[in-house]
């Protein structure tokens, strides 16, 4: 996303404070600066509060002294986790007052239970230790310290004797510290194996540039694979993919054995040629011994028999000719049938090939589509110097209307709306499906202003056109945010300012269009 002017952000905060009627209280600034941003604001360390903690630490002996020093360099170098590590350390030579060496985790079950503070509930362990247990599958195998630690905390937890808080607190401490560098190394690998998976995908996609089916098929993968990644999208994907590799095996299948018929049909053409030159020289050599017979015959006796061999010969001839014109008659209009059907499966190879680009409820781009049209119209519109909007749109109260129609009912609402939007807009703006009830609406010369006004006509449109269910008929609105493309920003920052300028209309009432 392009950097806004922090002064503009100002600006707009103290406009919207003002506009939803919200006390002028830091609180609600920070929250609406942030809003409007797009981004968290860091909270600001705290040395303050952090220095007075450090005045009253006990610093008498060698280890006390090590840990205060390091505590005033966490605080100078603003380190949360060098911090972490120096109560830990505080916290390890509490439990060791008399400076020996901590003692493993392995063991720190047996300390004495007189110095811990209170005991925990047992309902309370019990859902500790099912907490951790349920957490273990996610942290993979890889660190096996943080598997043993684990089973020892829960092992701990489960204890007839009811476990001490203090306890507990130091085992968590040193269990969560060593779980974040796990789950960093998980994200990580979760991440470069996305990117891999990529690359495979892409690779494919490449090597099968004449091959429609397989590079279908490699975008749809593709698509498959782009974070984010939930358990709805997935399901989806995977039905069409499913659906799409179906039809795709099917229709290649069939195009394989029209081949391989085309293929018999001219050994046979081929063979059918051969047996009629065959006939012809047998028949020609006839013709000439026949004729030298009749030159050396002297009475018509002698002429009689060689007159019924060429008769015959001739009328054998015929006949070959006959039946061979009518098989190759008949080949003929074979192959142009199976011309004719391999070419209804070469139509049927790219609808199934065009799946992996269009959504298959609405007919409308899908994401990758989307991406594919966003990289054309961005390119056009900076090498024409023409403005380029778009808009995020998302159907109001989309979950009670499913409540109240079925799924099935919002389904058929969802193909309206895109039937509506592609009847009222013009024919080069682009609509795709972005997921779920939100769709993106691409529009090419197109400023801001005039990107806001056409989307008010396309909900007064949608207001005319009732959505009809059954007998009933349905009003359909939706809430939108336009978005102008600025300078070198991408699709997806354009997007996300578009998705914040639509959740500001959905919390101005619903039913409205706002201006990014």
């Amino acid at each position: 996303m392009a950097d806004r002017p922090p002064s503009e952000i100002a600006r707009e905060t103290l406009k919207q404070l003002a506009a939803r009627r919200l006390a002028p209280t830091p609180d609600n600034y920070l929250a609406l600066y942030d809003e409007i941003a797009g981004s968290k604001s860091p909270q600001p360390f705290p040395e303050g509060p952090l220095s007075s903690i450090q005045r009253v630490l006990p610093g008498q002996t060698p280890a006390q002294k090590r840990l205060l020093g390091q505590f005033e360099r966490a605080i100078i170098t603003k380190d949360w986790t060098s911090l972490q590590s120096v109560m830990v350390g505080y916290a390890n030579l509490g439990l060791n007052p008399a400076n020996t060496p901590a003692k493993p985790i392995e063991v720190i079950e047996t300390i004495d239970a007189a110095a811990a503070l209170s005991d925990l509930p047992a309902e309370f362990a019990e859902t500790l230790a099912r907490l951790i247990d349920n957490t273990l599958p996610a942290l993979g195998e890889d660190d096996v310290r943080v598997l043993d630690m684990a089973r020892q905390l829960i092992t701990f937890l489960r204890d007839p004797k009811p476990p001490a808080v203090a306890t507990t607190q130091l085992m968590l401490g040193n269990f969560t510290y060593r779980v974040s560098f796990a789950t960093e190394d998980q994200a990580a690998i979760r991440a470069t194996l996305l990117e891999l998976l990529h690359m495979v995908f892409e690779n494919i996609a490449v090597l099968s540039a004449d091959d429609r089916w397989l590079q279908g098929q490699a975008e749809a993968l593709m698509t498959a694979s782009t974070p984010p990644l939930t358990l709805r999208r997935l399901d989806d994907v995977q039905r069409r993919l499913k659906d799409v590799i179906f039809k795709q095996t099917e229709a290649r299948a069939r195009t394989v054995e029209a081949q391989e018929q085309m293929k018999d049909m001219l050994a046979t053409f081929i063979e059918r040629l051969a047996l009629i030159t065959a006939s012809s020289t047998t028949y020609q050599g006839t013709m000439e011994r026949c004729a030298d017979l009749i030159g050396k015959a002297n009475t018509l006796e002698e002429i009689a028999p060689v007159l019924q061999e060429v008769m015959s010969a001739t009328r054998a001839m015929a006949l070959d000719s006959r039946v061979t014109h009518d098989e190759l008659h008949d080949l003929r209009e074979r192959t142009e049938a199976k011309r004719a059907e391999m070419a209804k499966l070469q139509e049927e190879l790219d609808r199934a090939s065009a799946q992996a680009r269009h959504d298959p409820l609405t007919g409308t781009l899908n994401r990758k589509g989307l991406d594919e049209a966003m990289e054309r119209e961005i390119a056009r519109s900076r090498r024409l110097g023409s403005p380029l909007c778009l808009a995020l749109l998302d159907l109001d109260n989309f979950k009670a209307l499913n409540d109240r129609v079925g799924h099935t009912g919002g389904d058929a609402a969802l193909v309206h709306l895109a039937q509506v939007t592609r009847e009222v807009m013009r024919p080069q703006d682009l609509l795709a499906r972005y997921g779920g009830e939100e769709f993106v609406l691409v529009m090419p010369d197109t400023t801001v202003e005039s990107g806001v006004a056409a989307m008010t006509r396309l909900q007064r449109e949608l207001t005319t056109r009732f959505f009809l269910q059954g007998s009933e008929k349905v009003l359909i609105t939706f809430s939108a945010g336009v978005a102008q493309l600025q300078g070198t920003e991408s699709s997806t920052d354009a997007i996300i300012r578009a998705d914040q300028a639509m959740y500001l209309a959905k919390r101005s009432g619903k039913n409205r269009v706002m201006a990014a």
